[in-house]
């Protein structure tokens, strides 16, 4: 007979590692803060005039959150590489006074690499942001913020994005001379959403026999509509079509009907303002609408997850990825897979 302890339980290891964002977030804020606060100083001093940031994946999405982060609070310009133009093209920009953000898990990828050692022989400040201090990308960066998720087995990530944005949003706060105080309350939120998987569990039992999904969201919520269609697909197979709301209208809507599943992220602000338009089309168009987000917002849908309110909208999206990547878990096992070994993945992606 198997020992028990060495039968794999599918899901076990995303479970956990979900299970430990709350803990995540709180040793980033006590033990990471300060040295985030310190290269943000540093980085401040020398007034790069726009910021580029390179990633793949996961981390890719937590770029265009700090993209975000970088135009709103920091009115600087900002913008998501092509990494081939170096590493296929051989393109030699002038980065002179640019900072080059470069977010990764592993810090591993050639890609990555590369791109970020040209970039600083171009003349930028450069920054990696990983979960691996002595990575060859951290190796390559003059500076480097280690995300601290601790190692990550489950092929999905899921601490590590929400480690992510975290020192993410730290390090912009740190730019303009604030501290990030409105992240402290996120440790304790987390834990109560994560708390609420059951929740969660029913709204799957929507999604077991999807044959597509279509994510929305606008503002700040469009990072976590990304980084949710990525989990769905890499765990359930089930496609999913990430758009921005105001994309959606400009023909995608077409698409939706009656039987299509339609997540939307609604945050509470400005972002969730905007997006009311299309709320009202997809509700126009019988869609079977599932909402993220407010109270109010989850009542006049077909059905939903309400997120805490009072938290301000720049750090809602580490709230708001949790129900999805319990939404992915819980989709996949119902499907009868194993979402800790997604096929045809592996860890750590070497592009070139």
């Amino acid at each position: 007979m198997s020992d028990p302890q060495t039968v794999s339980v599918p899901g076990r290891i995303m479970s956990a590692e979900m299970a430990e964002q709350p803990a995540v977030l709180q040793r980033i804020l006590d033990e990471g803060a300060p040295a985030i606060r310190e290269i943000a100083t540093q980085i401040a001093a020398r007034n790069p005039r726009f910021v580029l940031l390179t990633a793949r994946g996961t981390s890719d999405n937590a770029a265009l959150y700090a993209k975000y982060l970088i135009e709103v609070l920091l009115g600087k310009p900002a913008g998501l590489t092509s990494m081939s133009t170096t590493t296929a093209y051989g393109a030699k920009p002038d980065l002179t006074d640019c900072l080059v953000i470069t977010v990764s898990q592993s810090g591993g990828s050639p890609d990555l690499v590369a791109s970020t050692k040209a970039a600083r022989e171009a003349g930028a400040i450069t920054l990696a942001v990983t979960n691996n201090a002595g990575s060859p990308l951290a190796e390559v960066s003059e500076f480097h913020i280690d995300v601290l998720a601790g190692p990550e087995k489950a092929l999905p990530a899921t601490k590590t994005y929400t480690a992510e944005l975290l020192a993410l949003y730290l390090f912009v706060e740190g730019l303009r001379g604030n501290d990030g105080s409105a992240a402290k309350v996120l440790p304790e939120l987390a834990a109560g959403i994560l708390a609420r998987q059951a929740e969660v569990k029913a709204l799957a039992e929507r999604y077991r026999f999807a044959q597509r999904l279509v994510i929305t969201s606008r503002g700040y919520g469009y990072p976590t509509a990304r980084e949710a269609a990525l989990k769905l697909m890499e765990t359930t197979y089930i496609p999913a079509s990430p758009f921005s709301g105001a994309d959606l209208l400009h023909g995608p809507l077409a698409m939706v009907d009656n039987v299509s599943p339609v997540i939307a992220i609604v945050p509470d602000g400005r972002g969730g303002e905007a997006l009311q338009p299309v709320l009202d089309r997809l509700r126009g168009r019988g869609a079977d609408l599932v909402v993220v987000g407010r109270q109010d917002q989850v009542d006049a849908a077909s059905a939903g997850f309400a997120l805490p309110g009072g938290v301000p909208e720049e750090v809602q999206p580490i709230l708001e990825i949790l129900p999805l990547q319990l939404l992915a878990y819980e989709v996949t096992i119902a499907r009868g897979q194993d979402p800790d070994a997604p096929r045809a993945l592996a860890k750590v992606t070497e592009t070139h």
